[in-house]
């Protein structure tokens, strides 16, 4: 890949090859910024008192690192931001979750939040989830099920604060009956509060669920279809890139949301499911550019393919 440095990242960002807002996913490689965790585990070694004050730190360390990233993503030019899952640590385990009023500075915690919802609209950030792989809505299991709406539910609480408009969710499991899945899929939709249904989106997957697959359900559903360009090539079906990015698009209230990466060991490896470090230009659709849209650069080495992949549209074209 060329050299770029010392061309600044706002002005690619604003290039009028390109109507794509970049977004990075959660974490940092290279710039301080950190999100914080721990375990239920170690929570549940201290006493009740000491427990909420631990949690309570950590979440306002998050707070303040969510703060931090969205500044980052602003002098970048970086348009997208996915907030991690962990942003409130454990907080629907079912023996160490808690509710964050009963926290020590709460409020002060909340404002924090709100403060970056109020900075991301300020400056066109979007922000978006995609909880953990757990979060699973269509198992047969109704414990299962019950856990997947009740960290959905946290995510939309986090969501209102900080503005998100988008949690992102795959499809779940096939269960060897792939259409009866997804209208279980959907028939849980019933049981999610509108907080949470007017930001859900489903994403095909690269194991059990095509685009064609969730496409129906998400016509019928009124449910976004987020289009990883990249588990299609993986699981592909009837439809062309082309094909299903415009169908993706259709089933959208507001800017759509892509998901793209690039194979770690090129489209002829062993294993082209497992993500690289870097994106290349190259795996970027052509179709994209003539649309407007949120891509969101899911590579390992986060911010610095992010703004990497940006320099190389900007300066090197796209030959896909």
């Amino acid at each position: 890949m060329r050299d770029t440095r010392g061309v600044s990242a706002a002005a690619l960002a604003a290039s009028p090859t390109s109507r794509l807002r970049w977004g990075l996913c959660c974490q940092f490689t290279e710039e301080p910024i950190r999100f914080r965790t721990t375990t239920a585990t170690a929570l549940l070694r201290l006493s009740l008192e000491e427990r909420r004050l631990k949690l309570s730190d950590l979440c306002l360390a998050n707070a303040q690192a969510l703060l931090a990233a969205l500044h980052y993503c602003h002098q970048q030019g970086i348009g997208s931001f996915r907030i991690g899952s962990s942003i409130l640590p454990i907080k629907t385990h079912r023996d160490a979750g808690y509710h964050l009023a009963d926290l020590p500075n709460a409020d002060g915690i909340i404002a924090l939040f709100r403060q970056s919802g109020t900075f991301a609209a300020a400056h066109h950030i979007r922000t978006v989830f995609h909880p953990d792989q757990f979060v699973v809505s269509n198992s047969p299991r109704a414990d299962v099920v019950t856990h997947a709406i009740q960290d959905l539910e946290y995510h939309a609480e986090v969501a209102a604060w900080v503005g998100a408009d988008v949690i992102n969710i795959h499809g779940g499991g096939g269960y060897g009956d792939n259409a009866t899945a997804v209208a279980r899929f959907e028939r849980t939709l019933d049981r999610l509060s509108d907080a949470v249904r007017s930001r859900l989106t489903v994403e095909n997957d690269d194991t059990v669920f095509t685009p064609a697959d969730l496409l129906p359900m998400c016509r019928a559903a009124g449910v976004p279809l987020t289009y990883d360009v990249h588990h299609h090539r993986c699981l592909p079906d009837r439809l062309s890139v082309e094909d299903a990015t415009q169908a993706a698009m259709a089933t959208w209230n507001r800017e759509p949301l892509f998901h793209l990466s690039s194979p770690k060991h090129g489209w002829g490896g062993a294993t082209p499911k497992r993500h690289h470090d870097y994106i290349d230009p190259g795996d970027v659709p052509s179709c994209w550019h003539a649309v407007t849209a949120t891509v969101e650069v899911e590579a390992k080495a986060k911010e610095v393919a992010v703004l990497r992949l940006m320099r190389d549209v900007r300066l090197g074209g796209v030959t896909a």
